[in-house]
C-alpha cells in the first residue's frame, strides 16, 4: 500500500464555477501531492462574471462536519477562507483551540473581486479577535490588511506597517499580497529565531484576465508547504511561484474574470 500522503484540510466557500472555494483548494491540494478533506461554509452563486448571492452554512453543521473529519483524518495543515457569518467565525475558533493542527493558514477573504461581502461586516471584529491569535499565517492582500489594520495599504513601506499591526493583533507571521501592485510584491513579515524577520518577494505582474481564485491558490499553496514541512519563507516562495504558473498557463474560459489553472502540472491521464 502507498505511503498517505499529508491530509489539508480546507474550510472554505462553494464556488461553482471552481475558481475559488473548496473545489478550487482540492484542486491546489492535489497538485501538491497532498489528500485534501474540506468543511463547506457558504454556498454561493456565482461564476466568473461575478457573486450574486451568498448563503452560509448553519455554524452547528460546520461544527459537526469538522470534528467528524478530525476524528477520522490525522490533519496537517488547515487552509481557512470565506467564513460568511460570526457563528461560523466562533465555530471555526472554537474547533481550532481544540483540534490543534500543526499549521493554519488563514485567508481573511472579505469580499470577492465583484464587491460582494463573503464575511458579515459585523463579524470583522471577531474574526480579527478569534482567529488572528490561533493563526500561524495570516495571507490578506493589500485591501484585506487596509480592512484589518483601518489604515491604508498601496505599497510595500505601507504593507510593513500593516503587517507589524498584524502581528501586534495576535498572528504569528503575515504575508500581505500585492499581486495588484506594480511591480507585483509579497511581503512576509514573522517573528523568527533572532528577531523579527522580513522578506520581500518581487515579480513581474503577468497581463491576464484568468486571475480569479489567486489568493485561494496562494493561500492553500501556502498550508499545503507547510504540511510538506517546508520553511515559512521557502514555502512562500514557493506559493508564490505556483500561483504564477497556474496564471500562466490558465485557459480561456468564463466571459468574466476566468479561474487559474489549478493543475497546470498534471498531464491528462490515457484513457487505455
Amino acid at each position: 500500500m502507498a505511503e498517505a500522503p499529508p491530509v489539508v484540510l480546507s474550510i472554505a466557500g462553494f464556488d461553482p464555477s471552481s475558481g475559488a472555494g473548496v473545489t478550487a483548494d482540492i484542486k491546489t491540494i492535489a497538485a501538491h501531492g497532498c489528500y485534501g478533506v474540506a468543511c463547506v461554509t457558504a454556498l454561493t452563486v456565482q461564476s466568473t462574471a461575478g457573486v450574486r448571492r451568498v448563503e452560509a452554512i448553519a455554524p452547528e453543521l460546520v461544527q459537526v462536519t469538522l470534528e467528524e473529519l478530525a476524528n477520522d483524518f490525522p490533519i496537517r495543515a488547515v487552509h481557512i477562507g470565506m467564513l460568511a457569518s460570526g457563528g461560523i467565525v466562533e465555530t471555526v475558533g472554537g474547533f481550532i483551540e481544540r483540534a490543534k493542527p500543526p499549521a493554519v493558514v488563514v485567508d481573511p477573504v472579505l469580499k470577492s473581486s465583484s464587491g460582494t461581502d463573503l464575511l458579515e461586516r459585523l463579524a470583522l471584529g471577531l474574526l480579527i479577535e478569534r482567529l488572528l491569535p490561533l493563526a500561524d499565517v495570516i495571507t490578506p492582500n493589500v485591501d484585506e490588511a487596509a480592512a484589518l489594520t483601518g489604515a491604508g495599504v498601496a505599497n510595500v513601506e505601507e504593507m510593513k506597517v500593516a503587517a507589524q499591526r498584524l502581528l501586534e493583533l495576535g498572528a504569528r507571521a503575515v504575508v500581505v499580497t500585492g499581486g495588484h501592485l506594480d511591480p507585483a510584491a509579497d511581503l512576509l513579515l514573522f517573528q523568527g529565531p533572532n528577531g523579527l524577520e522580513e522578506h520581500v518577494f518581487e515579480s513581474g505582474q503577468l497581463k491576464s484576465k484568468s486571475t480569479h481564485g489567486t489568493g485561494c491558490a496562494f493561500s492553500t499553496a501556502l498550508a499545503c508547504n507547510l504540511a510538506h514541512a517546508s520553511r515559512l519563507p521557502d514555502a512562500v516562495r514557493s506559493a508564490k511561484a505556483y500561483v504564477t504558473a497556474a496564471i500562466a498557463n490558465a485557459y480561456d474560459l468564463g466571459k468574466g474574470v476566468g479561474p487559474v489553472n489549478h493543475m497546470f502540472a498534471v498531464k491528462r491521464v490515457s484513457a487505455r
